[in-house]
């Protein structure tokens, strides 16, 4: 051994020793870069054939500057695992996953919550009433309703605007029936303007209103998270428009009389007593209700609700002469 390095000369083994350094260099810079492609670069994923649905419609989404371990997070052991699987099965189609939950909330939260500096124009959830119920007290998972979508028409992953009536998915007994508005979408009427996801009368008077209070209205909800779902332009023009004055002596919800989900979305007498339990006993309401049989919206005027002398000349006309209504409580 003694001899033989005395055969190397000092430029010999300078020469050797940046050999070695270039080898050494050159080594990590390729392990680097391959590391970086199978980590950092979807067309990676791609290469296998499996993933090739899933890498068209991820190319067309919203999140296509978002690559893909930045969501899908597998450890080293699951990665060489999925590896082996595909060189010895060469599968034609990917394992059922049986319910496992392949992007979990935490990973949608770097961007949607907590702000990822690399994506800033993520959509933050964090004042999200709609967010709020499914995730945090219900404990859903983002995937349940973003990222794939199957209707007659669609189906696909990586579909991260649920479809319109995707909430009947868990809300089956919520369809609407036969009132004009099966074909909205939920979120047209439930998002984050009201506290409870409930649709405030603003939100209704956005299609039922005048033309001067829609304007008004749609500018004042203009962003909100169901602005992807407005209504079209011809829905709004076919909708009953509703007269409603701001001093109408009742100032409540729409929802309050009007049930959408029910198999009768108007109010009938039943519902009006529900409120006034007494009405029946005071004034004259008693001869008109229960002895001649008159409903409440034949005196009422719906949304205004008064009933002043020239509305009573005519409505008491159709019975009987004039009557002063203010004599009709007495």
């Amino acid at each position: 051994m003694k001899i033989f390095k005395q055969t190397i000369s000092a430029k010999g083994r300078l020469i050797i020793a940046a050999l070695v350094l270039v080898i050494l260099v050159g080594g990590a810079t390729v392990a680097y870069q391959i590391h970086d492609f199978t980590e950092n670069d979807p067309t990676f994923c791609v290469s296998c054939h499996l993933m090739q649905m899933a890498y068209d419609t991820w190319e067309q989404s919203v999140h296509n500057t978002v690559n893909c371990h930045e969501c899908h997070y597998a450890t080293p052991r699951e990665q060489n695992r999925m590896l082996i699987m595909t060189i010895l099965q060469n599968p034609e189609a990917v394992e059922p996953r049986h319910g496992k939950i392949v992007v979990p909330w935490k990973m949608c939260f770097k961007c949607h919550w907590e702000r990822d500096e690399h994506f800033q124009t993520a959509a933050n959830i964090a004042k999200s009433t709609t967010h709020a119920k499914h995730v945090f007290i219900e404990q859903i998972e983002c995937s349940k309703c973003h990222a794939y979508i199957q209707t007659a028409s669609k189906e696909g992953l990586h579909e991260f605007i649920p479809d319109e009536r995707f909430c009947l998915r868990c809300h089956t007994a919520k369809e609407v029936h036969g009132i004009g508005m099966e074909g909205l979408a939920c979120l047209a009427c439930h998002s984050d303007e009201a506290p409870n996801i409930r649709p405030t009368r603003e939100k209704c008077l956005i299609c039922h209103g005048d033309v001067k209070t829609r304007v008004k209205i749609s500018l004042a909800f203009a962003g909100g998270d169901g602005g992807g779902f407005t209504p079209d332009p011809d829905t709004v023009e076919k909708s009953s428009t509703i007269k409603f004055t701001a001093d109408a002596p009742m100032q409540f919800e729409c929802h309050t009389c009007h049930q959408p989900h029910g198999i009768k979305i108007n109010p009938d007498q039943a519902s009006c007593f529900s409120c006034h339990r007494k009405i029946q006993k005071i004034g004259k309401h008693d001869i008109h209700i229960n002895m001649v049989g008159m409903e409440c919206l034949t005196c009422h005027p719906p949304h205004e609700w008064k009933v002043g002398k020239e509305e009573a000349q005519e409505i008491c006309a159709g019975c009987h002469e004039y009557r002063d209504p203010g004599g009709f409580l007495g």
